[in-house]
């Protein structure tokens, strides 16, 4: 437990955050890798070199001095955290390595603003903060290394199909080496994929949706490839598209995540998804298929066009009375509209969702591009459904829907 003074210490640290927060992440990130280059082979490249992993430092740790003395009000967000660092592989040995650095660039950023008394009480908290991660990340790869078909750290799957699903979206097929069972998922959750490239000084960690419904004897990701190796989000899809093929082994983690679909509830559901957001839309569409035929479902997908529209027949294969499917397609191809494969043209709106989905009782769950999910979370709140009935998933790292 921290002390009152320590804990007013950090409040009062809250406003220079605010400013700052970025430019000391920023910093941090730096030194650390500097005098830590081996956790390269852990963070995620992409979200460095596009400033997404700074900026959610930033917000954790702005978030974490604002509740310092009610940290309870953040468990959520650690427990957000927690996942994706099981599924990275971050140990608690990580923790004085990281604490370090985040001292070191407070007190470079901030210079002599960071007193002695402010520094000591940032060490303190953070070891609070720490401990908080440690015990739950621990509870997680107990979970995941002894539940039934489950494994510690990264296991060998060998792809066992792979499927053009679109013009930019193949799926992955993955069945573990040695054909043991695997470990049942929730729809919404993701696994991570590790890759070591030749030419690549460092391994690569990226986190993909799982796109199919819990049970089966395999694992599969749907992955849009992005454009150019130039662009660090497009380095591993465009190597998983056109390097990796059916045969070769694969290192995944147990699945993880905390944007799961309630099956605990049978309320009717709205599936929102944008682009290649609709993968863990797609799992928990026939989650509900599955275990739950009576429970009204909608699902809503945008895309530019027929040709990067994924999965769009399996979608289509699933539609009765009590699951209705939209499309949306903002530039068709004459094509889209010949064969009349699209619904809407154009984006969705506020005053569509109001005249076609029943809003009164739903749940909404949505997924894709950052200002897609912002229109979808900004029509919600003008809608007046309220933020427990609100779910979404940023791919990669955590941002804001807030303008």
């Amino acid at each position: 437990m921290l002390n009152q003074k320590t804990i007013d210490i950090i409040k009062s640290t809250v406003p220079v955050l605010e400013e700052h927060g970025e430019k000391i992440t920023t910093t941090f990130y730096q030194l650390m890798f500097s005098s830590h280059p081996e956790l390269l082979n852990i963070f995620n490249h992409a979200n460095q070199k596009q400033g997404r992993q700074q900026k959610a430092l930033a917000g954790t740790v702005y978030a974490a001095a604002k509740y310092i003395d009610n940290l309870g009000a953040i468990i959520p967000v650690v427990k957000q955290i927690a996942h994706k660092h099981r599924s990275l592989g971050i140990k608690p040995e990580h923790y004085p390595i990281v604490g370090k650095h985040l001292l070191l660039a407070i007190k470079e950023v901030l210079g002599e603003a960071a007193t002695d008394e402010i520094i000591n009480a940032w060490a303190e908290a953070y070891g609070v903060i720490a401990d908080a991660f440690i015990s739950i990340e621990a509870d997680m790869y107990d979970e995941a290394a002894n539940q039934t078909g489950g494994w510690d750290g990264f296991g060998r799957f060998v792809v066992d199909r792979k499927v053009k699903e679109s013009d930019v979206i193949t799926s992955f097929y993955f069945k573990p080496v040695d054909q043991n069972k695997i470990a049942v998922f929730q729809p919404g959750q993701y696994i991570s994929v590790k890759i070591t490239m030749e030419g690549e000084e460092y391994t690569h960690i990226r986190q993909y949706s799982l796109s199919d419904s819990p049970g089966k004897d395999y694992y599969r990701i749907s992955v849009k490839r992005e454009a150019g190796t130039a662009n660090p989000d497009g380095l591993i899809s465009n190597y998983l598209h056109e390097k990796v093929n059916e045969g070769d082994i694969i290192l995944l983690s147990a699945p993880a995540g905390d944007f799961v679909l309630d099956t605990e509830k049978n309320n009717p559901v709205v599936l929102l998804s944008g682009g290649v957001g609709l993968t863990p839309m797609v799992s928990m569409l026939k989650t509900i298929a599955e275990i739950q035929p009576e429970r009204d479902v909608t699902f809503i997908h945008a895309a530019a066009n027929g040709n990067v529209h994924a999965l769009r027949d399996e979608v289509a294969s699933l539609k009765k009375e009590n699951v209705k499917s939209y499309v949306f397609y903002d530039s068709p191809s004459e094509e889209d509209r010949s064969q009349g494969l699209f619904d809407v043209e154009g984006y969705v709106t506020r005053d569509w969702l109001e005249n076609n989905v029943d809003a009164k009782h739903a749940d909404f769950y949505f997924c894709g591009p950052v200002p897609f999910m912002k229109s979808v979370n900004r029509s919600l709140k003008e809608m007046g459904i309220e933020e427990e009935r609100i779910h979404f998933e940023f791919f990669g790292a955590k941002g804001s829907l807030e303008d």
